[in-house]
């Protein structure tokens, strides 16, 4: 199913909900290149899950330069020579900022990011994927990477609520906001077809894709 119209694809939503194994099955089926975060690459992640305080502002800084230099080799490859699909939004970069900084380290914070934001181009297309906060911690749990294990339940309430929040007002794209607590498209052909579906007939600016039980 073509999904050509989109040249630049980005799969968002909180740890644990499914945006990379997603981005990638986009990636495969639509035959684009992925643009995928690197977490294993931040020397501090792992110490912020222990000790937030203490490493959340050179955790933050580094996966702001490091999105950053991802979205500008991008724009400089002349991104629209191919489809791109990818796992991170530029712009959620403050979610985290805000939960995990003190007042003067997010002030220094939005200092640095306002000055790169502007560099960073805008998809075509953004998939905010949900999920409950207790949906997310099993899921979490469930495949056990060993710097995940010093993620506190209370902080993936926060996270997502923030991510909630975001996306209400979110209009820099077009938005198709995904309940994923009864739709598995990553492990059901069926369903993942319709999420195609779903992707290619999109008219308006945001749209909700809420499948029942």
């Amino acid at each position: 199913m073509s999904l050509d119209k989109y040249r630049y694809i980005v799969v968002e939503g909180p740890i644990g909900v499914g945006k990379t194994t997603l981005a990638r099955k986009l990636a495969e089926s639509s035959h684009a290149q992925m643009l995928l975060e690197q977490p294993q690459e931040n020397p501090f992640l792992e110490k912020f899950y222990r000790d937030a305080a203490r490493y959340a502002l050179p955790t933050q800084m580094f996966f702001l330069f490091q999105r950053m230099n991802q979205l500008r080799d991008l724009a400089q490859a002349d991104m629209f020579d191919a489809r791109i699909v990818s796992d991170f939004l530029l712009d959620k970069d403050p979610i985290f900022a805000r939960l995990t900084l003190g007042d003067d380290e997010l002030n220094l914070y939005r200092q640095l990011y306002e000055q790169l934001r502007p560099q960073a181009p805008a998809p075509d297309l953004v998939v905010y994927l949900q999920a409950q906060p207790e949906t997310l911690i099993e899921r979490v749990r469930k495949r056990g990477v060993p710097m995940e294990a010093g993620i506190s339940e209370m902080y993936l309430y926060r996270l997502c609520e923030s991510y909630s929040r975001f996306f209400y007002h979110y209009d820099a794209a077009p938005l198709l906001i995904v309940n994923t607590e009864h739709l598995n498209p990553i492990e059901r052909d069926e369903d993942f077809d319709l999420l195609l579906s779903r992707i290619r007939n999109m008219r308006g600016k945001r749209e909700f894709f809420n499948r029942g039980e």
